[in-house]
């Protein structure tokens, strides 16, 4: 491909959305080529605005993974529902990541609702397209067609790369030329801090059952580097906060043997992205229902941007 000026080249914020355990921050973490976004099976694993950044010789494109659109059911909740729908009005680009299925969801017609009268332009992103036959494509794209109208409809899978880069070509076509908002060799607005927390809390989804992963957060009071012979090593104390003096027993587990299993998993992560050696210790805390508390809410790092 040609160089091109800096006039001609492509730049924009596109939103991803969808609801919950499409493969949001699967498909974001692809384009990228690095792990910025946490993901589990479980819903509501993404709470908060991440913003990455993907630069090529078409221009810069800023993917902003949003939380699950969904019902609200307490205070986080309601700031989960307030980043998706801002996110949606500040996008120069929504892409609305789906599953592929014959029938639509009512979580999918309340995201089409969400989205009439929006004048931004509309991908439709059917995911996890490794989970059918192709000929079972054509009745989704079929379901789907008629809610919105999309500027394309790129089935693809995030987690097999099928397909990813005519979804990037699509991206480029549909943004609007204008400067670079981040540096050419930028990859997220996301602190170091920030991303080791999720690391844990991810690793903390994927040990605990049931109702106990949707009430906890992660708070890193300390993450300090220190010089160790001929390499050096990070010393992170973490906080997992939970709601109820029973669940910080099942975190914990007998022996301690839950809580180890935690750390020895985000351990290696932390590591490879920081590229040093961590000394992790893990902490329990329990702050009584502290999802429908606006106060520890923000205090726990889910701040409006309103």
């Amino acid at each position: 491909m040609p160089e091109m000026s800096e006039k001609t080249k492509k730049s924009g914020f596109c939103a991803l959305i969808g609801r919950p355990n499409v493969g949001k921050s699967t498909l974001m973490n692809r384009i990228i080529g690095q792990k910025i976004a946490i993901t589990s099976p479980k819903p509501q694993t993404t709470r908060m605005r991440i913003q990455t950044v993907f630069t090529d010789e078409r221009g810069q494109a800023v993917f902003v993974d949003t939380p699950g659109i969904h019902e609200s059911k307490n205070r986080l909740g309601d700031y989960m529902l307030s980043v998706a729908k801002k996110s949606l009005k500040d996008a120069d680009l929504i892409l609305w990541l789906v599953e592929p299925r014959s029938r639509v969801p009512e979580g999918d017609r309340f995201i089409a609702k969400e989205l009439a009268g929006l004048k931004i332009p509309l991908i439709l992103v059917i995911n996890k397209t490794d989970t059918v036959k192709p000929a079972e494509l054509l009745a989704v794209i079929a379901a789907y067609k008629d809610l919105c109208d999309f500027r394309e409809v790129i089935p693809l899978s995030a987690l097999k790369g099928d397909n990813v880069d005519t979804l990037l070509d699509c991206i480029f076509d549909c943004l609007p030329e204008g400067p670079f908002y981040y540096g050419e060799d930028e990859l997220t607005d996301q602190t170091q801090r920030s991303i080791v927390a999720e690391l844990i809390r991810e690793k903390a989804l994927y040990c605990l059952d049931q109702e106990v992963p949707h009430g906890i957060a992660v708070m890193i009071d300390r993450m300090e580097y220190r010089e160790r012979g001929r390499g050096g090593i990070y010393d992170i104390d973490a906080t997992i906060v939970c709601e109820k003096n029973s669940h910080k027993g099942i975190i914990i587990g007998k022996g301690g043997s839950t809580l180890k299993r935690i750390g020895a998993s985000a351990r290696p992560e932390m590591e490879d992205m920081l590229q040093e050696a961590v000394n992790l210790k893990l902490f329990v805390k329990v702050k009584e229902n502290w999802r429908d508390s606006d106060f520890l809410v923000a205090n726990f790092g889910y701040r409006s941007e309103d």
